[in-house]
């Protein structure tokens, strides 16, 4: 598979504009260009994304970028899609005005991956969304569907404020 990237914007969604939006809406906005991607995925550059209420999935390609000193790919690599994708599936089934925030995740690495892996697919779902802490959990599948590493993660949830702090 050949992938070109398209063309992103990245940047920081100013706080008003989030709090104003259903999570599954703020989520598809950014999954659909309407919004600015945040920048930390400028080093995994998702593709074929999509969202809906409670779950959100995914594609990458891991790069020679994302290698680590024994000449694999960084296990950041996958923490990072794989946090992104807990938290975005999290999001996705909060309400307007809500936001949240990690409080823990563990990752379990179980299959190396390489420039060689090809597109690899995260899939992000929340397992419990209360008023005040949401579960949720991930896997990164290879193209022939084999695990490559999962995760599980504690996020808390709270009342956004409706416009940001002066000076901020």
């Amino acid at each position: 598979m050949d992938h070109q990237p398209p063309e992103v914007e990245y940047g920081v969604t100013p706080l008003e504009v989030m709090a104003s939006m259903a999570g599954v809406d703020f989520v598809r906005a950014i999954f659909e260009g309407r919004l600015p991607a945040p920048p930390i995925m400028q080093t995994v550059e998702p593709f074929d994304s999509s969202a809906e209420p409670g779950v959100v999935v995914f594609h990458s390609i891991p790069g020679f970028r994302h290698y680590n000193p024994i000449g694999s790919v960084h296990g950041g690599y996958a923490a990072i899609l794989l946090d992104s994708a807990m938290g975005l599936a999290v999001h996705s089934a909060l309400p307007a005005g809500t936001g949240y925030t990690t409080l823990e995740f563990k990752v379990s690495f179980i299959k190396g991956m390489t420039r060689d892996t090809g597109p690899v697919r995260t899939e992000g779902r929340t397992l419990s969304v209360g008023r005040r802490a949401a579960t949720a959990e991930a896997r990164i599948t290879d193209a022939k569907g084999r695990l490559l590493a999962h995760a599980t993660t504690t996020c808390l949830v709270f009342e956004l404020p409706a416009t940001s702090p002066v000076g901020s």
